[in-house]
């Protein structure tokens, strides 16, 4: 019997124990090898292992529109950190930059307005299709959910737009700038230099009554499950600058970590899953908290190698864990297997010592804002290590 003749229950086990390499040699046989070895099911084990190849560790697979050994192949230059840099947009005055991803769209707030690019081969276009304004100061935070676009800025005001036109909706609450912003389906949470928390409901524009957090608060982010919610302060006063919050009864459920010194203030916070916390900031640490454990601790962190503040992170819900640096324009990615950073990149600006104020990336491209510039990082190119 030809080997391509076995059943295909029987090939699937045989190259299951076959490295990213032996495939793609392997599929250079024939055609009948080379259609049966491109398929997902016979590299999504392996896909599993790399860094941003999309699938996540609950199995979800995030690029279904991508053939998974073209991920693969563009996994070699993440992990080697083989890229284009580029620089898109530039702007001429010095601004606090926030950025969001959706598909081939990438949303940019330069001062007041909000801009939407269309995203063509994974660089954005000159000029924006569409233009988010309204806010009488700068946009401070944003966040895009599939049916609105949710801001908030230094006038106090969270504006809630719809993406496909219609009435913007003015939350007011806030007596200083909006530092943080999360929404999950119709939840809002909102934090402010006011040294409160406030909550809305979208379906039914229902404000509770503001959290008072006693210090300045500089992230939030909502527990995929909706039950609640974590904070992220300063760090100025005596008690945790992270803390969980319920919210049906709107009390602190509990406190994370304990040896935070004075003005290790957390900056950005991503929930992984609903068990799965990362966060970072002041102290220059990226941190793993499992909520499942009592009492709830940090079980992984990974340390800045210049003891730089850490502006934004993002995962991909696997193995990678990017990170941005206040000095220099550092972007670096980690691989949370090791201890060490993976790669790091120094992406120059008018302004030598600007922080990365945001980051996002896709599967082949990380885009990076600056004080004055848009920076993007191409990962698509053909790696010469897989043929």
């Amino acid at each position: 019997m030809l080997f391509a003749q076995l059943p295909e229950d029987v090939l699937y086990l045989i190259l299951s124990y076959l490295d990213y390499k032996s495939l793609s040699r392997l599929s250079q046989v024939c055609k009948t090898i080379y259609h049966f070895v491109n398929r997902d099911a016979v590299w999504r084990k392996i896909a599993k292992e790399f860094l941003n190849t999309g699938i996540t560790r609950n199995g979800t697979d995030i690029y279904r529109h991508i053939p998974l050994k073209d991920r693969v192949k563009t996994a070699q230059n993440w992990n080697n950190g083989v890229c284009k840099k580029d620089i898109p947009l530039k702007w001429k005055v010095i601004l606090l930059p926030w950025l969001q991803l959706d598909e081939s769209t990438l949303f940019l707030s330069q001062a007041a307005d909000i801009r939407a690019y269309h995203l063509r081969q994974g660089r954005p276009q000159r000029k924006p299709f569409e233009i988010f304004s309204g806010h009488k100061g700068d946009v401070c935070r944003f966040v895009v959910t599939d049916s609105h676009l949710i801001s908030g800025g230094s006038d106090g005001r969270i504006l809630v737009r719809s993406r496909k036109g219609g009435m913007t909706l003015d939350l007011s609450g806030h007596n200083q700038e909006v530092n943080c912003l999360d929404a999950k389906d119709g939840l809002i949470v909102s934090g402010s230099r006011d040294r409160t928390v406030r909550i809305w409901t979208l379906a039914s524009k229902w404000r509770r009554d503001p959290l008072v957090m006693n210090d300045r608060v500089w992230s939030v982010a909502i527990n995929p499950t909706l039950s609640s919610f974590v904070t992220g302060t300063a760090c100025c006063e005596n008690f945790s600058p992270l803390r969980i919050w319920d919210v049906e009864r709107m009390e602190c459920v509990c406190s994370l970590g304990s040896q935070f010194r004075r003005g290790a203030g957390v900056l950005d916070i991503v929930f992984e899953s609903p068990f799965q916390l990362l966060t970072c900031g002041y102290d220059t640490f990226i941190r793993m908290w499992d909520l499942r454990l009592s009492p709830r601790k940090c079980v992984m962190e990974w340390e800045e190698p210049h003891d730089s503040t850490l502006y934004c992170i993002q995962t991909d819900g696997n193995h990678m864990i990017a990170s941005g640096s206040s000095h220099y324009g550092v972007v670096r990615l980690w691989d949370r297997r090791q201890t060490k950073c993976l790669q790091f990149f120094h992406l120059r600006s008018d302004q030598w010592s600007s922080p990365v104020y945001s980051l996002r990336f896709s599967s082949t491209h990380l885009y990076a804002a600056l004080a004055t510039c848009l920076h993007s990082l191409d990962f698509s190119l053909n790696p010469i290590s897989v043929r």
